[in-house]
């Protein structure tokens, strides 16, 4: 006999997995409530670091089938839930997602829905590349400053190397001009670099 199991996941704790359930018997699961895994979780944790998807995985076996609600409740991006779904595949489970119209993503129609998804997931991934590349050499050509601004000025600077060079602690100059140690050390580095 086939067992079911529902994957449930909501991203804080004020949120319930209710509706995803309710959803799941809507479109005809009979799921047994101990066959109900629920995290609390934020989306952007992979599905192998939470907590009740790693004992999910424990209690599944071969010919079982798992359902979901959408897509992102298997995973933090498309190659994650790739990653899930191929592992999940390679134990014999089934894979449901009622966003895909209860598609099965372990079979064959799944598996190129899948690609097609990836395929657009990655485009996105390249575009954003792209266009925070362009955006950072239009910048720079602008005569912006990139990075992080220095959290002293030049003068501070200049007083600081001189503070130093009569011997003041690291930890006294970090304290007066409150920035970290590593800070002043940074200073440092930058001013023997540019005297070399």
């Amino acid at each position: 006999m086939t067992r079911v199991f529902a994957y449930c996941r909501v991203s804080t704790a004020d949120q319930t997995t209710d509706n995803q359930i309710l959803e799941i018997e809507a479109a005809g699961f009979r799921i047994e409530p101990q066959r109900v895994v629920a995290d609390t979780v934020s989306g952007s944790v992979p599905a192998a670091e939470r907590r009740g998807f790693a004992k999910l995985m424990v209690k599944l076996e071969g010919g079982d089938v798992l359902v979901v609600t959408k897509l992102d409740r298997l995973g933090r991006s498309a190659m994650d839930v790739r990653a899930t779904i191929e592992y999940l595949a390679g134990l014999g489970v089934r894979v449901h997602c009622l966003a895909l119209g209860s598609m099965d993503l372990t079979s064959s129609t799944g598996k190129m829905t899948m690609g097609v998804l990836n395929a657009v997931a990655e485009f996105e991934r390249d575009l954003l590349i792209e266009r925070t590349q362009a955006g950072l050499k239009r910048a720079k050509a602008q005569g912006k400053k990139l990075g992080r601004p220095r959290s002293v000025d030049e003068a501070e600077q200049a007083a600081i190397l001189a503070k130093r060079a009569l011997g003041v602690s690291l930890g006294k100059l970090a304290s007066e001009y409150g920035i970290s140690r590593s800070a002043v050390q940074r200073i440092e580095k930058r001013s023997s670099n540019v005297a070399a």
